[in-house]
């Protein structure tokens, strides 16, 4: 994965939160073999080493256990960095309904700790994972940033905090903060284990081991799935953006549709696997439909979908097939 276009100066340094995590490690990869100095810090709640092990002994990256919701971690992590590209949260609506509490604490005290320690050291561009769950219910397709209905989860909710925190230090704190509103994102790397796993990897999963694919709902809600590597592109273009747009937000997508059934059936065919789901009763929070207008992230740092919905998945499909057999 290399970017060729993107300049930056020599000796840039670059911390990921987050960084064993799926989108995390799959950022850290790139900055690794662009050349750059990355640190990555990461408590491994919700991360995993083998998702970085590949470049653990590469003279430039460095791996801080550490968690986000301590002041004083983040604070040493951030020190003598350039670019920070925050992932470190945990995801899911339905499991945040759950456990609102450690939602706040870790999405926004953990936010909030980052951005004020980044503050502190001057770091020049705070680039940070938002997420297609603050547009709420909305029922206008495309999803256009400044149009927001009310939010469905507390997720969604912390989602929306952080938002309004970076656009505060933007203003007050001279810190250039830019928002990524993520859709659906997939690809390597993407855990397919426990009850709130993705549905890609998820139906992938079920699918190779014979078992009934579950789907929530009838199966007709639809998502922008969005391809990792074209997420990772967006937060590195957006480390080199003009502070004219700071603290503002993004969508970050492929600005296509598809539902849950025909990713399932697409998921079946490339498998070569019949496709025969369960449907069970629909989650609660859960958005109907998803889909993003990406105007904005074009027009401001040129942003552009590199790699299709279908390359992306025959990608992922075949590194997902690969990690099986070397862990055979």
């Amino acid at each position: 994965m290399r970017f060729p276009n993107l300049n930056f100066p020599q000796k840039s340094r670059f911390l990921v939160t987050g960084g064993a995590g799926f989108i995390g490690s799959n950022i850290c990869e790139a900055i690794v073999q662009m050349g750059f100095e990355v640190k990555c810090l990461d408590d491994l709640s919700t991360g995993f080493i083998k998702n970085i092990e590949d470049f653990m002994g590469n003279e430039n990256f460095s791996f801080i256990e550490g968690d986000i919701k301590d002041y004083s971690t983040c604070l040493k992590a951030t020190e003598n960095i350039d670019y920070v590209l925050h992932q470190a949260a945990w995801g899911s609506v339905p499991r945040s309904i759950e456990i609102p509490v450690f939602y706040e604490q870790n999405n926004v005290m953990g936010t909030l700790n980052m951005l004020e320690a980044s503050s502190k050291n001057k770091v020049k561009k705070f680039v940070y994972a938002s997420s297609s769950s603050v547009y709420g219910d909305i029922e206008s397709l495309p999803k256009v940033e400044g149009q927001e209905g009310s939010l469905l989860s507390p997720y969604a909710l912390t989602k929306r905090v952080n938002e309004e925190y970076s656009k505060l230090y933007s203003k007050l704190y001279e810190l250039d903060t830019y928002g990524l509103r993520y859709f659906n994102v997939f690809g390597e790397k993407q855990n397919p284990e426990g009850p709130y796993a993705a549905v890609i990897p998820k139906f992938t999963k079920q699918l190779i081991n014979g078992e009934t694919p579950i789907i929530f709902g009838d199966g007709d809600q639809s998502r922008d799935f969005t391809y990792v590597k074209n997420v990772v592109e967006a937060n590195l273009k957006f480390c080199l953006a003009s502070p004219s747009i700071a603290g503002e937000v993004f969508n970050i997508a492929a600005g296509g549709r598809y539902t849950l059934n025909e990713i399932l059936k697409i998921i079946a065919d490339m498998l070569n696997m019949p496709t025969l789901p369960q449907y069970q009763n629909a989650r609660v929070g859960d958005i109907r439909h998803s889909n993003a207008d990406i105007s904005k992230a074009k027009k401001y740092i040129n942003y552009s979908v590199e790699w299709t919905f279908e390359e992306g998945l025959k990608s992922y499909l075949d590194w997902y097939i690969n990690s099986i057999k070397v862990d055979m």
